[in-house]
């Protein structure tokens, strides 16, 4: 069974900066691209940021560029996202998920991934 499950939301004030994490289970992690989602209330789920299986090759959403950072560790099996200058834009449930990645492309579409975890609440207070 796969399993996917993010860590280290929160609640931070405007400027500030969180670290996410996800561990996955019951798939070979280094084979999948690993991307982070997020959905506000009332909005549909958007990408934030995707990493290849081998890290080469990551993938940001404009709003995202130049403040987060995404790094996977495929030793054990986790994926991280790294979100600085956080504004209060920025408050939404994050989700990771996992697409089956060698041979296919890294993708920003939702619909392409294969499995999600349940997400973890960022809250940035202005």
């Amino acid at each position: 069974q796969v399993q996917l499950e993010e860590s280290g939301g929160g609640l931070v004030q405007a400027g500030g900066s969180l670290r996410l994490s996800c561990i996955a289970s019951g798939l070979p992690f280094s084979s999948y691209h690993m991307g982070w989602f997020r959905q506000a209330p009332g909005k549909e789920r958007e990408l934030v940021a995707a990493i290849s299986w081998s890290g080469g090759v990551e993938l940001f959403a404009d709003s995202a560029k130049g403040r987060f950072t995404i790094s996977r560790d495929n030793v054990n099996n986790m994926a991280f996202l790294r979100m600085n200058s956080l504004k209060p834009d920025d408050t939404a449930v994050y989700y990771c998920a996992a697409r089956r990645g060698i041979g296919v492309p890294l993708s920003l579409d939702v619909v392409n991934y294969d499995y999600w975890g349940q997400g973890t609440q960022v809250t940035v207070s202005s």
